[in-house]
Order: C-alpha cells, then structure tokens, then sequence
C-alpha cells in the first residue's frame, strides 16, 4: 500500500468513525463530517447496543493503530489491574512506546511514531527499542537517537512543527522537544490521555 493509498484509507476510517486520526483527515473531516458512502448524508437509523459498542471498541483501536489481538491482550491485562478496568485499558495502552513518540511530538501521527520505533530510531534510557508495543515504565527516558536527529522529519519536530497539530504534552510527559527527549514522569490517568472513546461501552464489548 502506497503512502497516498495510506492516507485516504485513513481519512475514510475517520469518517466511518466519526473522528480524525490524523492531521490530514481533519481537513477533509471538517468538509465532510459524515460517514463514506452513498448513505453517508443521511441520518443513522437506531443501532443496536452492540454496533454501538463496536464502534466505540473500532474508535480506541483506531486511535492506536492496533491489531485486534494487541487490544485483547491489553484488555485481559487490564482485567487484573486494580480499579476501573476501561481506566486501566487505556492506561496500559498509553503507555506503549509507539503511543508516547506521537504524544511527545516526535511524529505527526500514530503510524509514523511505529515507522519511527520499527526503524530504531527510538532509544530507551539509551538502548534501541524497535518494538512499538514496549511498554514504557515511569521513569524511564526515551529520545531520538543522534544519528537520526539530523533527518528532517525530527529536524522539523524538534523545531516544533508537530506542536500545532497535536494535543497538548500531558502532564504525565516531560519533554525537550529541541532535544528531542522526553520521560515519562509516572503512569497516565485515563482523564489526561488524549482519546476520544467512552471507554465503558469498550470494556463492555468484551465482556459481552
């Protein structure tokens, strides 16, 4: 699949679901803020509780760029963790390294943090890590690595040309974005990390 065939995909999922997931869709969003397809214009009839769970379920994943089996793994792995179980999920899935490169503002979207990571570009407390599913521990600093810094798409993030595009540094990040580092300062709360999902219906789906 080509970069262009990429980005449409992209900008038409963003429209199945109702949300831009990355810079490009936002544009083609706000002209056209409803669903593909001849239908598209027309209003939605009642769904059922379990399209709209679906949906919900398809909106977080979407937003990870995630295969089904990561986000049933992660979601079994909430199930253990203490309190709220949809708080958990999206915890532990914020903290995948793919997820903080793009939060960090060293790529301009989800799948261009994972290229990012796959390359081995990413260093962790100054090892390679090139698995975009590594789960970040607080404390622990990750950085683009200083052979890369001179590329120009981290030439451009470290100038801050991500910074309008992207949501706010969460507090739960310290980033020097002209060097290219940050930490992860301690574990996200679900009301800080930048997704749009009632997480509830997700948790819901599969428990069903």
């Amino acid at each position: 699949m080509t970069s262009v065939q990429r980005a449409r995909r992209q900008v038409r999922l963003s429209r199945a679901l109702g949300i831009a997931l990355t810079p490009k869709a936002v544009k083609h969003f706000e002209k056209r803020p409803y669903p593909p397809g001849e239908h598209g214009r027309t209003a939605r009839r009642k769904e059922s509780d379990y399209a709209v769970r679906l949906r919900e379920k398809q909106r977080l994943r979407a937003q990870y760029g995630l295969r089904e089996k990561q986000m049933t793994r992660t979601y079994e792995e909430a199930r253990k963790e203490p309190g709220l179980t949809g708080e958990a999920f999206v915890e532990l899935l914020e903290m995948r390294l793919d997820a903080l490169v793009l939060r960090s503002g060293f790529a301009r979207t989800i799948l261009q943090a994972r290229q990012t990571v796959l390359h081995r570009h990413i260093l962790v407390d100054g090892k390679i890590v090139d698995r975009p599913s590594f789960r970040v521990s607080p404390g622990q600093t990750l950085q683009v690595k200083a052979k890369a810094v001179t590329m120009e798409p981290y030439m451009a993030a470290a100038a801050g040309a991500h910074r309008d595009l992207l949501p706010e540094v969460p507090d739960y990040l310290e980033v020097e974005l002209e060097r290219l580092t940050a930490r992860l300062v301690r574990r996200p709360k679900r009301a800080e990390v930048p997704v749009i999902c009632e997480v509830q219906l997700v948790v819901e789906f599969y428990a069903r």
